[in-house]
């Protein structure tokens, strides 16, 4: 069995996710990581009489090989790498809500200290794409941004939601790194610097992964993925299948998993370190071990894995023998017409439809599964991610209502297509044992839209308008794969145009096709304007499009938004005053209180110390209010970040690029008119 080599028990809590090992001196590896209180905590191990000068580290009373660094806020992501080459050492960069520090901690000063008005929930430091410098990137209020070590913004763009987590790889094998970005609507997106390449939609776990990380531990030269999770487990999968060869458990939550050469022989250990601040160190298995790094052999787990499925082949051995034993006996009861073995040639037909719901059930996609003869359906079974709670569904239906056919109601939350995967149990009403039909089908991305008679009067006054070199007919092709459309449906060459209700909220959405190749989308959702388009260029092959847009109730709303963040940004710069203000009274009200206590004057240091307590609940009342206020901040904000998000969803390559580049610099001048041309026409300029 796989032990550590090493274990530490430090007397400070970790904060999850929030652990990370550098070179901080160029040589010694140390383990930083965040605390509770405020303060990240440096592990040096190496150097045990380093004394720090600067103001933000103290020594740990706790420990003698533990520095504390003093952040004075809630620390909300933490990395450490090489942010300068030229220097040659690591940097540690520290994230909250409000700032971000680059320390040098070898030299105990601030590399730089910037503000970032969306937070920092996630850090990834490293090149990406094109980009020569090494940036620190963070994500954070529906917002990515990347510093270089000189503090200088190199690198901004939005995302669709707040940002959880970030990694840098090399997603599409051209030698260069892009940013794959995890956030809290369960997408993971993939940026080549600015530009969105690819997305992926997951759904929600019972124990959530708290960290990965990719480290060869059983030495055959491919690294498994360790994950630690929140209930103290820590486990390696195998890349080819994925099977559990190692696992070990914490007391507590696993904070982070980090590697490094700890112990200074040569040899890199995998670090895990859990929130109650152990640490251990495990070293790669021997060849020995053959991949194995748990108690067993691998001979037990191969005779194990063949006992089971010798006892699975008998089990269904003894089921056949059972099925023709009844069809001998009985090869055909002329009351009810069942044998024991539903016939050769039974098929399982699906068929996917939109249904309008009545007065007890809600409008919802409706998949229909059906056998071709008189055997009925027993039971089925659909997996299908992000569809239903614990991804899959089982139907049942009770012993009356068996028949050769069954409908179920599906209703997907997000226009994204999805793989069904179903299992059917198939026979006759007396069977006891069932034939199971296992097909996939795929969920069209607008399930949830059905085609109704166009109406003038219901037509929104929203649209996206643009053209492409696509004929009719290809166009056509997109609506059938994409959408649910009745089996008689019958559309002519172009011009003509389809008219969908949506069955979520029964909002209009009306698609019309031209001679000339210009398509119009009427709808009053810019998400789902942006996802067609998005499904367009994708499903045609859409490198660059630029279209034009209005959307007047969402950019009225925009407008207001816009106004809230003026009104909190002027609330908080004045409130910032104010309590800069009380603090130099409190401080000077402080030395009056210690001078009249010198002098025995014991009236007028009472009345200092009484002045004292009024205005510091004075500070903590307008502390609150700041509180508020940074609250609705970052909501306005994060509005602010979706719609240019949004606007560039419109667009396709270079002019969404382009859109969010813009939109973000007429935020920063201010220049709102300008902000709603550029949603609107893509472009700034007349």
């Amino acid at each position: 069995m796989l032990l550590p080599v090493f274990t530490l028990k430090l007397r400070h809590k970790i904060s999850p996710r929030m652990v990370a090992i550098g070179r901080y001196d160029g040589t010694h590896p140390c383990l930083a990581a965040a605390t509770q209180a405020g303060k990240v905590f440096i592990h040096n191990p190496h150097t045990r009489s380093q004394h720090f000068s600067a103001s933000r580290v103290s020594q740990s009373p706790l420990e003698s090989d533990v520095s504390l660094l003093n952040i004075n806020q809630a620390v909300s992501c933490l990395t450490a790498g090489v942010l300068n080459p030229e220097l040659g050492y690591d940097a540690l960069l520290v994230g909250t809500q409000t700032n971000l520090l680059a320390y040098d901690v070898y030299n105990n000063s601030d590399l730089f200290y910037r503000e970032v008005a969306d937070g920092a929930n996630a850090i990834v430091l490293g090149t990406l794409g094109d980009i020569p410098s090494p940036l620190a990137i963070i994500g954070g209020n529906c917002a990515l941004q990347g510093f270089d070590h000189e503090g200088d913004d190199l690198f901004w763009t939005v995302t669709g939601d707040n940002v959880h987590s970030l990694a840098l790889c090399d997603f599409d094998s051209d030698g260069k790194k892009e940013l794959l970005v995890g956030s809290e609507d369960f997408d993971i997106r993939v940026f080549k610097e600015d530009e969105i390449v690819a997305e992926m939609t997951e759904t929600e776990s019972k124990n959530h992964a708290m960290s990965i990380h990719a480290y060869d531990l059983n030495s055959d030269g491919v690294h498994e993925l360790i994950t630690g999770w929140s209930n103290g487990k820590v486990d390696a999968r195998s890349d080819r299948t994925g099977e559990v060869i190692f696992k070990d458990n914490f007391s507590s939550a696993v904070a982070g998993v980090v590697e490094g050469d700890y112990r200074m022989d040569g040899h890199i250990q995998l670090i895990c370190c859990s929130v109650d601040g152990e640490i251990r160190g495990y070293l790669p298995g021997t060849a020995e071990m053959k991949g194995n790094l748990m108690d067993t052999s691998i001979e037990q787990d191969l005779i194990r894995e063949l006992s089971q499925k010798k006892q699975t082949l008998l089990l269904e051995l003894r089921n056949y023998e059972e099925n023709t034993k009844a069809e001998l006996s009985s090869p055909l009861n002329e009351t009810d017409g069942q044998r024991g073995v539903i016939p050769a040639n039974t098929k399982l037909h699906t068929a996917l439809s939109v249904s309008l719901g009545n007065e007890t059930q809600a409008a919802h996609a409706e998949l229909c599964i059906s056998t071709s003869n008189d055997t009925i359906i027993r039971a089925v079974l659909i997996f299908a991610e992000g569809i239903f709670v614990g991804e899959s569904h089982v139907v049942h239906p009770s012993m009356h209502n068996l028949s050769n056919s069954i409908r179920i109601p599906i209703t997907p939350p997000k226009d994204v297509p999805v793989d069904l995967h179903l299992k059917a149990f198939v026979g006759y009403r007396s069977s006891t044992q069932f034939h199971v039909f296992e097909l996939t089908r795929q969920l069209p991305r607008f399930s949830m839209y059905a085609l109704t008679s166009p109406d003038s009067a219901s037509e929104p006054l929203s649209y996206v308008n643009f053209v492409i070199a696509e004929r009719a007919q290809r166009v056509v092709i997109w609506l059938n794969q994409n959408f649910l459309l009745p089996e008689d449906t019958n559309i002519q060459n172009a011009p003509f145009q389809v008219c969908f209700t949506s069955l979520r909220n029964g909002g209009r959405l009306y698609i019309k096709i031209r001679s000339s190749g210009e398509i119009t989308v009427n709808t009053d959702d810019i998400d789902l304007a942006g996802d067609i388009i998005q499904s367009m260029a994708s499903f045609f092959s859409i490198e660059d499009l630029q279209v034009e847009a209005d959307f007047p109730v969402y950019f009225e709303e925009l407008r207001k938004v816009l106004v809230k963040v003026d009104e909190y940004h002027s609330v908080h710069q004045k409130l910032s005053a104010d309590m800069a203000d009380n603090s130099n009274v409190i401080r000077s009200l402080l030395v009056r209180a210690e001078d009249a206590r010198l002098m025995r004057d014991m009236k007028t240091m009472k009345n200092r110390y009484m002045e004292l307590y009024d205005l510091n609940k004075d500070l903590l009342n307008e502390y609150k209010i700041r509180c508020n206020n940074h609250t609705e901040l970052l909501g306005n904000l994060k509005a602010v970040n979706q719609a240019i998000q949004r606007a560039g969803r419109l667009r396709v390559g270079k002019p969404k690029n382009q859109v969010i580049s813009a939109c973000r610099d007429a935020i920063r001048s201010n220049n709102i008119n300008t902000l709603f041309r550029i949603m609107r026409v893509g472009t700034a300029s007349s």
